[in-house]
C-alpha cells in the first residue's frame, strides 16, 4: 500500500448537536439560546481520524443545521476515496461546491485536516508552520441586555482575569452607548471592542464614534458597524474613525477581502472559518498580511472543536492582534475531551496530534457515508 492510498478517506459521518448557552446571546441581527451544529468525523485508510464542527448562525449567516445536514452527503461523497494528502486540491474542490454553505464546509474541511495531522503524528498548528505556538489571551464577548445585568456579568468575567470585553451594540445607539459607559465605570481597567453587527448606518456610528471619545472609553477596535453590503458607508466610517475599524460580515471571501483592501475601507479583518471555510480564511489571512493589514480571529456559537481550528490558525500562522475564541466559555455544556484548554482569559495550546481532541459520536440521528 502506498502512502497516498494509507490517507484515503474511508468514512465520513455527520450528527446533530445540541449545545445550550448559560445565557441569551443576543446581537444586534438576531439572537440564540440553544446552538444547533454539527459534528463531523473523517476515517482515514491507515485508521486515522479528525473531527470537525459546522456552528450555523441562521440570523447572521443565513445557513441553520438542517441545511447542513441536507447538503452533507453530496459533498462528503465527494470525498471518499480521495487521499488526506491532497488537501488544498480537496479543499478547492469543497469550495467551488459548497459556496452558499460556508458553515457545512467548514465542518468537512476541519475534519480532514484533523485526520491529515493525526495520521502525520503532527498538531494541527504545525501544518500552517508553527509560528507563534504560545498561551495566548482572549476578550469575552458582553450581548446585548440591561445594564444592570452585563455590569454584573462583566464583573464576573473581571474576576476571572478578563481585561478587553467585546461589547454587542447595533439595536439603540443611546442605550448601547449607556451600556458601554457603565461597564466601564464599573471596571474602569477593561479595554473594549465594540461589534455593531451591521445594526449601524454610518451617521450612527459616528455618532456612537463621538460618545465614547467625549467619555474616554478605551475602544480598541470597532467591528462591522454598517451593513456588510454598506461598502460607502463602511468606507466613510473609516474615513472618519480614529479608532481602527474592522470588517466582519463584510468580508466572507477573498474577493471581498480583495475589494475592501482595493477601496482602503476597513483596518482589520476578522476572520472566522465558519464564515468563509478554512483554506479560504487562510487565503484571506496571507492576503491580508501582505497588504499591510491587521489581524482579529473569532468565530459563531461554536465548540472547541470548530474554535480549536480556528486557534491553530494563530498558533500556526501567526499574526493575529485581537483573540476573540471565547464562544466555548459561553456554552453551559462541554462535550469536548482533550484539545487546546482555558484558564480564565488564556488559551493554552495543544501538543498532541491534529486538534488533539476527541468527541462521542453515539447519536441515533449519524449520518454516515462510506
Amino acid at each position: 500500500m502506498t502512502r497516498v492510498d494509507e490517507f484515503r478517506i474511508t468514512k465520513v459521518e455527520a450528527w446533530p448537536v445540541v449545545l445550550p448557552l448559560l445565557e441569551p446571546f443576543i446581537v444586534a441581527s438576531g439572537s440564540m439560546t440553544v446552538a444547533h451544529n454539527v459534528f463531523v468525523r473523517i476515517q482515514l485508510q491507515n485508521g486515522a481520524h479528525g473531527f470537525g464542527e459546522m456552528a450555523p448562525f441562521p440570523d447572521i449567516s443565513g445557513e441553520d443545521q438542517a441545511g447542513c445536514l441536507v447538503a452533507f452527503p453530496s459533498a462528503a461523497r465527494s470525498l471518499l476515496g480521495q487521499s488526506a494528502l491532497h488537501w488544498r486540491q480537496l479543499a478547492h474542490e469543497l469550495f467551488e461546491g459548497t459556496l452558499k454553505v460556508p458553515a457545512m464546509r467548514c465542518g468537512l474541511e476541519t475534519a480532514l485536516l484533523d485526520a491529515l495531522c493525526r495520521g502525520m503524528g503532527i498538531p494541527l498548528w504545525a501544518l500552517w508552520g508553527g509560528a507563534d505556538v504560545r498561551i495566548r489571551t482572549t476578550d469575552v464577548t458582553l450581548p446585548i441586555g440591561e445594564i444592570e445585568q452585563i455590569v454584573e456579568t462583566a464583573r464576573r468575567w473581571f474576576d476571572r482575569g478578563f481585561r478587553v470585553f467585546k461589547m454587542k451594540v447595533g439595536r439603540d445607539v443611546e442605550a448601547d452607548i449607556q451600556r458601554v459607559e457603565a461597564v466601564y465605570r464599573s471596571l474602569p481597567a477593561a479595554s473594549f471592542v465594540i461589534d455593531a453587527n451591521q445594526g449601524f448606518t454610518a451617521d450612527q456610528t459616528l455618532l456612537f464614534l463621538d460618545a465614547v471619545h467625549r467619555r474616554r472609553i478605551p475602544v480598541l477596535l470597532l467591528e462591522q458597524p454598517v451593513h456588510r453590503d454598506d461598502w460607502d458607508g463602511l468606507l466613510h466610517v473609516h474615513q472618519q474613525s480614529s479608532i481602527p475599524i474592522a470588517a466582519d460580515e463584510s468580508v466572507r471571501s477573498l474577493a471581498d477581502a480583495e475589494r475592501l483592501i482595493r477601496d482602503r475601507a476597513v483596518d482589520v479583518f476578522n476572520v472566522k472559518i465558519t464564515k468563509c471555510g478554512v483554506m479560504e480564511s487562510v487565503n484571506i489571512v496571507n492576503l491580508a498580511r501582505a497588504s499591510g493589514l491587521r489581524l482579529m480571529i473569532g468565530g459563531m456559537v461554536e465548540s472547541r472543536v470548530a474554535m480549536g481550528c480556528s486557534l491553530s490558525l494563530v498558533l500556526g500562522i501567526g499574526g493575529f492582534d485581537f483573540i476573540d475564541l471565547d464562544m466555548p466559555l459561553l456554552l453551559a455544556l462541554d462535550p469536548v475531551v482533550g484539545g487546546y484548554r482555558y484558564e480564565g482569559h488564556e488559551l493554552h495550546p495543544w501538543k498532541t496530534p491534529g486538534l488533539g481532541l476527541e468527541l462521542p459520536s453515539d447519536s441515533l440521528q449519524t449520518v454516515v457515508i462510506q
